[in-house]
């Protein structure tokens, strides 16, 4: 029997994919339409308004126009801070319609949303952090350096109109992650989903309206990359693009920027390595946690999976046997089975792609542990690809260099410390690593070695509260904690003579 998802649809009252400018749902001004297909079935599930260059321009006039002239930047700090409390709450409340609209989106299974970093309860805890730094949006008051008496002030002051670019794969993170620092720093928000998960941002936004944002706060635009995210990076008036994507479209977004000198963030993908020495303390566990890192949930599709395991000879037999068990636990299938591990590759393109990268492993002479097939079956029509590991990888190897976004672990052996982290560092990625030692000094001392953004010790999380990005071409800036808050303002010095009258 066929996978089918057709039960669901049913069931799921699928939000109208419409547009919002200017405070209206509407079409887009020439009626096309993107209809998005399940990658676990090739079903079609809905169809929304494309919108383009005309109704990305008023989307982003009337971003302009309520940022201008609007309430939203002056709003005293308390009433922000209630709005984005009464957002993060909203979210909570229809955390289960939001995961299943997730499942017909990308086909993220049930069983994987409520894990912590891809789920309502991350998105709502980070509108919750944010509001909290409304009221911290200060200066500095310095002394005069030199001349008569005067005050040297510095001011943080909103960016202006931002774009917000969002990848299809972690729709409730990535959201929060632009939108609520963007909010609470006192911007007006252009947002732009992922063609292939479009549904779950417009309930999303819509969820935000009825928990009290004021109309023309935020704005939602809908399609592709062209012409939609051309249109909406490339507009005078948008003072900020913050996107996560692949490294070609970030390069692309760096080119659009600089004739109007946009500030840009960008989280464009990475290679990361996790490091497991002899003294780990359990290297079967080791190994079962990354090769679940690139096959549970997201089959491999994060920005931040351990995608090349470094492994010390003397546990190397023991860490493969490890993670070939956890690649042999995976299961796939209906997204809302309970009993589904993972998801399939959002597209056929995407399967296409890894296979490819599959084929030119075996042909650059890695070894084939396990997997590297398209699922057949009651899976044929679905993107589905069989958890992979490779062997006796060399790290100049395509599968060690380039970004796969599949479920593919590629293992490499080290002899030593001082090897192990000239392999981690030898990528143009620096996104994520993880160690596995109980040795503190050497975790502390890899941990301060490593060209990564984000290094965890025996376990790997992505919070809130936390900045997270890469160094290299993983991108540029930060999302998550004061570093995300402040890229979303602008430093202002004024200097004030201090007399009875100003002269």
């Amino acid at each position: 029997m066929t996978t089918t998802i057709k039960p669901h649809l049913d069931t799921i009252e699928l939000p109208e994919g419409l547009l919002l400018v200017d405070g209206q749902w509407r079409e887009g001004q020439d009626g096309a339409q993107w209809r998005h297909r399940h990658p676990a079935t090739g079903e079609e599930v809905g169809a929304f308004a494309i919108a383009g260059p005309d109704d990305v321009d008023a989307a982003v006039r009337a971003a302009r126009r309520v940022f201008d002239d609007g309430t939203w930047p002056r709003i005293r700090a308390g009433e922000r801070i209630r709005i984005l409390r009464r957002c993060a709450d909203t979210l909570r409340a229809h955390a289960d319609e939001l995961r299943a609209l997730q499942a017909l989106d990308n086909g993220v299974p049930l069983s994987f949303a409520s894990v912590y970093a891809t789920s309502v309860d991350v998105a709502a805890d980070a509108f919750d952090h944010h509001a909290g730094w409304v009221d911290k949006l200060g200066g500095q008051t310095l002394p005069p350096y030199q001349g008569g008496d005067h005050l040297a002030m510095t001011f943080r002051e909103p960016v202006g109109v931002v774009a917000a670019i969002l990848p299809w794969n972690a729709p409730f993170l990535l959201f929060a992650q632009k939108v609520a620092p963007a909010l609470a720093a006192g911007c007006t928000v252009v947002v732009k989903p992922s063609e292939h998960a479009t549904f779950t941002v417009i309930r999303m936004v819509r969820l935000l309206l009825e928990a009290g944002l004021p109309p023309g706060v935020l704005q939602l635009v809908l399609g592709p990359g062209d012409p939609t995210g051309e249109a909406l990076i490339t507009h005078p008036l948008v003072d900020k693009v913050s996107f996560t994507g692949s490294r070609a479209v970030g390069r692309r977004v760096v080119e659009a920027s600089a004739g109007t000198m946009k500030r840009v963030s960008l989280e464009l993908g990475g290679k990361s390595p996790a490091l497991v020495f002899p003294d780990a303390p359990d290297v079967g566990m080791a190994g079962m946690t990354a090769m679940g890192m690139v096959t549970m949930g997201l089959s491999g599709q994060a920005c931040v999976a351990h995608t090349r395991a470094l492994v010390h000879r003397d546990v190397y037999d023991q860490f493969l046997d490890a993670a070939q068990l956890m690649a042999n636990m995976i299961t796939y299938g209906d997204p809302f089975d309970p009993s589904v591990l993972a998801s399939p590759l959002i597209t056929e393109r995407q399967l296409d792609r890894v296979l490819g990268y599959i084929a030119s492993g075996e042909k650059e002479g890695a070894r084939l542990v396990t997997g590297g097939e398209r699922r057949d079956g009651e899976l044929a029509s679905g993107n589905f690809v069989t958890p992979t590991i490779f062997a006796d990888v060399d790290n100049r190897m395509t599968i060690a260099r380039e970004e796969i976004f599949g479920p593919v672990l590629a293992v490499i052996p080290f002899d030593d410390e001082d090897e192990a982290v000239a392999l981690a560092n030898d990528t143009e990625y620096g996104l994520g690593a993880g160690l596995y030692t109980t040795d503190a000094r050497r975790a502390f001392r890899l941990a301060r070695r490593l060209r990564a953004g984000t290094v965890g010790i025996n376990g790997f999380q992505v919070e809130p509260h936390l900045p997270f990005g890469g160094f290299g071409q993983s991108g540029l800036g930060r999302e998550g904690g004061q570093a995300a808050f402040e890229s979303y303002t602008e430093l202002k010095s004024v200097l004030m003579p201090v007399t009875e009258e100003l002269m």
